[in-house]
């Protein structure tokens, strides 16, 4: 009985282990999201995981209860069972659904705020190949897409920005770096045309960035236009314009 309690010990230690690496995803594996719709894409996955973990102990446990009524008890030998299925529940559906890097033919389909969404993803699987520079500009890259991706919201799919994001954001963007990726390492610090590999996806993800930049700004200027709309109004009402109006200047 002694060894099977340091077993049950054990297994539920790993299981704890195993689970603890999981919320954290995979610390030692995975870095920090870049961005709110790649972590939005995770935390998709682990909601799925605990739905699928709640269920299947609800199942096991439910069952465990049913057999002890109808055999009148499960004895120590059911309780280690039913311990040892939770683990292996916990154990096997903590991983389950697998978070899938989008293939770089997937990630210009589907709707325009989705991609931006996907690309992210997409980008942190391919930082830890990039020179430190071009990852440093990745990495703030994501804040962008998030904004990007704000503005993006019912914006017609077929509207001339969201056609130019799909170019930018799902072609352009990915095709540079595959080009970059396909260059052999020893050759990447070789200078070429004037610039190195390197330098030069530096540069061209620089330009991207600016060019998110500008296409989120034009977004936003009918929102930014309607709020100064709006506060030149409250001001008219409530601020100076107020103290000025014919109507106090006739009172007093």
């Amino acid at each position: 009985m002694g060894d099977l309690t340091r077993d049950s010990d054990r297994i539920l230690a790993d299981s704890a282990r195993v689970l603890d690496d999981n919320r954290t995803g995979g610390r030692h594996r995975r870095e920090v999201s870049i961005g709110r719709g790649s972590a939005k894409i995770k935390k998709d996955i682990w909601v799925k995981r605990i739905r699928n973990i709640a269920l299947a102990l609800f199942a096991i446990w439910v069952a465990t209860g049913v057999a002890g009524l109808v055999l009148n008890g499960i004895g120590f030998a059911g309780v280690m069972a039913l311990i040892v299925a939770s683990v292996v529940a916990v154990a096997v559906l903590g991983n389950y659904p697998k978070l899938k890097t989008p293939k770089r033919e997937s990630l210009n389909k589907g709707n325009v705020q989705d991609m931006v969404g996907r690309t992210e993803l997409w980008l942190e699987s391919q930082r830890p190949a990039l020179p430190a520079p071009a990852a440093a500009i990745v990495s703030d890259m994501g804040v962008q897409l998030d904004a990007l991706g704000l503005q993006l919201q019912g914006v017609d799919q077929n509207h001339p920005k969201a056609r130019e994001v799909r170019s930018l954001v799902g072609e352009q963007l990915p095709e540079m770096i595959d080009s970059y990726r396909k260059i052999p390492a020893h050759l990447r610090k070789e200078k070429r045309a004037g610039a190195t590999p390197d330098e030069q996806l530096t540069d061209s993800l620089g330009k991207i960035s600016g060019e998110i930049d500008s296409i989120t700004r034009q977004l936003a200027e009918g929102s930014l236009d309607d709020l100064a709309i709006k506060h030149r109004y409250l001001d008219y009402k409530f601020g100076q314009g107020a103290e000025t109006s014919p109507q106090l200047e006739h009172k007093s």
